[in-house]
């Protein structure tokens, strides 16, 4: 089956603040997997995305950092692309940063919406950072952001701060117990790559 036929359209989007005197040949080999996913036989083939009004992949060298708006077509298998690709920014990454990806459902259409149909859409995001503490972080700042930002709509912010303590102690009693299996030579316990996903089309950013 070639790329034009597959059943999703792909949406890669976030940045990646990178360490000091990363270059270009590092990232190349970090990024191997998506550009090579794409069907490219280098970085600067596969950085381009299915769509002329995406940057696509940019090393922005001045800001040390990488900018993913990006859209590959392809099917499930991708996810697994995604897993080798944090791993590999991982040893990259300066801080925590958070990478969403959306998958379109590249069949349906405005008649399968008329009957009712729903489409197999799916959104994910993935974390990646040079240290276990640096992925909660971000973790931890993006559940704060989307819990006030719901509750605002009932309460004034100045009530919600006994909340976001609440918050911080589920993050540190998740850090205690992954300092401690990590101690004990134990694989952690709800550290996946991805973080949250859902259903529902997303729309797709363009900066």
């Amino acid at each position: 089956m070639s790329r034009f036929e597959s059943p999703f359209e792909i949406h890669v989007h976030g940045q990646v603040p990178l360490v000091e005197g990363v270059d270009t040949t590092q990232l190349s080999v970090a990024l191997q997997p998506l550009w090579r996913y794409a069907g490219a036989n280098s970085l600067e083939a596969g950085a381009i995305s299915v769509y002329e009004e995406e940057p696509g992949i940019v090393f922005n060298r001045q800001e040390g950092l990488l900018q993913i708006c990006w859209t590959v077509r392809g099917d499930e298998d991708f996810r697994q692309v995604l897993d080798e690709v944090c791993m590999n920014l991982n040893e990259l990454a300066a801080q925590g940063s958070a990478i969403e990806i959306s998958f379109y459902d590249a069949d349906f259409d405005e008649e399968d919406d008329a009957q009712g149909a729903e489409a197999r859409d799916d959104f994910t995001v993935l974390f990646v950072g040079p240290t276990p503490a640096a992925i909660m972080q971000v973790q931890r700042d993006m559940l704060v952001q989307d819990v006030i930002n719901m509750m605002e709509r009932h309460f004034d912010a100045s009530e919600l701060q006994g909340v976001v303590v609440e918050i911080d102690k589920l993050f540190s009693q998740r850090f205690d117990s992954l300092v401690s299996s990590l101690e004990l030579g134990k694989p952690p316990r709800g550290m996946g790559g991805g973080g949250g996903h859902g259903s529902g089309r997303k729309p797709r950013h363009l900066h």
